[in-house]
């Protein structure tokens, strides 16, 4: 595995844990998974190009 592929799989189960499903966290909105989703993206970039 590349570092990428590492980091594109944390990133992934970031983006499942910021989700607003549970009660401690729906006051929080999609903010948090916008930014985590926006760094998924890129890093995905990333990899696809082959400079990470």
């Amino acid at each position: 595995m590349t570092v990428g592929t590492i980091l594109l799989i944390i990133l992934i189960l970031l983006l499942i844990g910021a989700f607003p499903a549970w009660p401690h966290s729906r006051s929080w909105g999609y903010r948090p998974t916008g930014f985590v989703g926006i760094v998924v993206i890129i890093v995905i970039i990333l990899v696809l190009t082959g400079r990470l």
